[in-house]
């Protein structure tokens, strides 16, 4: 592991915890003494995506991501928040133990997290993902939200 500050290649481990997000290392250099964390996660084999024109692609954590933070974008939701429901997404998918899944499966999965972390992100989120194209729509599932 090389140190983020100087580059020195030696750093040693000073303490290791379990979060849900993999393992993470308190390291400190050895060269210049600053200490930094590392995160370390299981690569495990993710499906591909079946697209509604019937193409397919690889999961995209990334993609995902960007796709949430414009959800959650000028709302009050936390970084970790966000990365913890990529994370759920990721796992269970990894967890179907299959070799492609509908995309639709995960915008379900994605629409149902933004859900319980903001409201304001679910509509916005659900405006393209559900095809919400006009008020009466958009009302009815605000009005759902409410009740």
């Amino acid at each position: 592991m090389l140190c983020p500050y100087c580059s020195e290649k030696k750093t040693r481990v000073i303490d290791t915890t379990r979060h849900s997000r993999g393992i993470r290392r308190r390291r400190e250099c050895v060269g210049c003494r600053q200490r930094f964390s590392t995160y370390e996660r299981a690569i495990l084999k993710s499906p591909l995506l079946i697209k509604q024109d019937s193409s397919r692609e690889p999961f995209d954590r990334d993609k995902l991501m960007q796709g949430i933070r414009i959800a959650c974008a000028k709302r009050p939701v936390a970084a970790a928040d966000m990365q913890r429901l990529v994370g759920e997404i990721e796992t269970r998918l990894q967890q179907m133990g299959r070799l492609e899944v509908s995309s639709r499966v995960v915008g379900d999965m994605v629409i149902h997290g933004l859900k319980e972390l903001d409201q304001i992100a679910y509509i916005r989120y659900a405006i393209v993902y559900l095809g919400l194209d006009d008020l009466s729509s958009l009302r009815a599932e605000i009005d759902g939200l409410l009740e």
